[in-house]
């Protein structure tokens, strides 16, 4: 008798290679329905941004092309409860079998923990796995059996641990006539075209990713210099690809591995940032509070002083402090910005504006391509001093001296901000420091076509370092 067939349900792990799941229907023989539900209404979920929108719509066109060059092809539905529509598809094709890579975040552990229960109760099989961290999180403790909260400790015990080699089954596979919805109605692109520069910035396909990893490698040996320099490309740029699935962390590890010519900085370097990444969702998914509560629940108590003003600056970036600024039009352009500028641009979101961390997570959220929530949300969260590891809230980034320094010829600066371009490198950081006939060589009328700073660094400082201290005081008043 035939092998009944089996749902291989997507997510966030558009690629058949490497994949677990697809692995594992495979090697169960008989047909495949690779199936992806779009469900973008569950309680407790973040809402994919426009920027993530436009790389799913992408991504999917690209894993349906993967799909048809091995005899498939990928069926999309749209959903509010992925349990029904699994349902409807077991009883149209006679499918036996379920299975699927996990989602750590909190509402899809508690979401595919009741499907998977409610599938098993009708007498499907069901099959989860790991494909999008290094790791299982609920495997990761400490020496006394609990969650980690530090990095270093947390990275030296998982880079001890034996990670699988790449696996890829994709060969040949039948599939069943079932009705797919036009990838179109989804409407994951944006009605208006903002879109142009992530197009002529980003191949979202499994193709461009591979093309971003083997450059990666040569990335490796000079990257804790390059790294932290905006202007240059020395990051690997792989972080939308890794969220949605498209490359896995196991090769983005064994190709840096085995393909870097120092193996010791590629381990210090580029490889121990895929290690925060899994940092991250380690602690998301042991403290679920922290995707929108402070990791530490005291920070919750923290005075800031929201201001709209502020915040819509800060988001078109026109603060009047160019590294700042150059950073928010980099990502509305491209989807994507330099980890260093978003440090700097955070950090005055948050220190120097009094805005709380999670009106900066929203904003990166919704115009980030590689939005992932465990990295958005602690990111934030170690730029605000509530999360694991984090900055110290009065630690405080000074942008001029920190844009002299990572953007010493203001290269960065004048590519995102052409109307500061004609300005001398001396000047870029600073434009309010500039003589009259300085601006006026340089064709700049401040406050008209480049705005002031919106508060002086020594004041910004200055209330952050009030606000931390009314924080200490709230503390030592608080019941609790």
């Amino acid at each position: 008798m035939p092998a009944k067939p089996t749902i291989v349900w997507f997510r966030r792990d558009l690629r058949i290679d490497d994949n677990p799941a697809w692995n594992w229907a495979i090697r169960k023989g008989g047909p495949i329905i690779a199936l992806y539900i779009h469900a973008p209404s569950n309680d407790g979920v973040w809402q994919r941004g426009g920027a993530s929108n436009w790389w799913l719509h992408h991504a999917l066109q690209d894993l349906d092309s993967q799909l048809r060059e091995h005899g498939n092809r990928l069926v999309i539905r749209s959903s509010k409860d992925p349990l029904t529509t699994l349902q409807q598809i077991i009883a149209s094709s006679d499918a036996q079998a379920v299975c699927w890579n996990r989602c750590y975040e909190p509402a899809y552990v508690k979401r595919d923990t009741a499907i998977k229960q409610a599938l098993q109760a009708s007498g499907i099989e069901t099959h989860s796995t790991n494909g999008s961290l290094l790791l299982d999180p609920h495997i990761i403790k400490n020496k006394s059996g609990n969650p980690f909260q530090v990095f270093t400790p947390f990275w030296k015990h998982t880079k001890e641990h034996d990670l699988a080699k790449p696996e890829t089954l994709s060969q040949a596979s039948t599939t069943v006539d079932i009705k797919s919805e036009p990838l179109e109605s989804l409407e994951l692109l944006p009605n208006i075209p903002w879109d142009k520069g992530m197009e002529s910035f980003w191949d979202p396909t499994r193709k461009g990713g591979l093309k971003l990893l083997d450059a990666a490698i040569a990335k490796s040996k000079p990257y804790n210099i390059q790294r932290d320099l905006p202007d240059a490309d020395g990051t690997s740029r792989l972080s939308p690809y890794l969220h949605f699935g498209q490359i896995s962390p196991q090769e983005f590890f064994h190709t840096i591995r085995s393909g870097c010519p120092d193996q010791e900085k590629a381990d210090t370097g580029i490889l121990r940032q895929l290690y925060w990444r899994e940092f991250s969702a380690h602690l998301l998914y042991h403290f679920p509070h922290s995707q929108d509560l402070a990791l530490k629940p005291a920070y919750d108590l923290f005075p800031w002083s929201f201001n709209e003003t502020y915040l819509r600056a800060w988001q078109r970036g026109e603060t009047g402090f160019p590294i700042v600024d150059a950073g928010m039009r980099q990502l509305w352009h491209t989807g994507w910005m330099h980890n260093r500028v978003r440090m700097i641009a955070g950090s005055l979101l948050v220190k120097h504006l009094l805005q709380p961390w999670q009106e900066g997570a929203r904003w990166f959220w919704d115009t980030l391509v590689d939005a992932d929530l465990p990295n958005n949300s602690m990111g934030w969260q170690w730029v605000g001093g509530s999360g694991a590891d984090a900055s110290p809230y009065f630690r405080i980034f000074n942008p001029i001296i920190q844009g002299k320094k990572f953007d010493p010829d203001g290269h960065y600066v004048k590519k995102w901000i052409p109307e500061l371009a004609q300005l001398p490198k001396e000047q870029i950081h600073t434009p309010w420091e500039a003589t009259p006939v300085e601006l006026s060589c340089a064709g700049i009328t401040l406050g008209k076509d480049y705005p002031y700073p919106i508060i002086s660094h020594e004041d910004g400082r200055q209330s952050a370092l009030d606000a931390y201290a009314q924080y200490k005081e709230i503390l030592a008043n608080d019941p609790r």
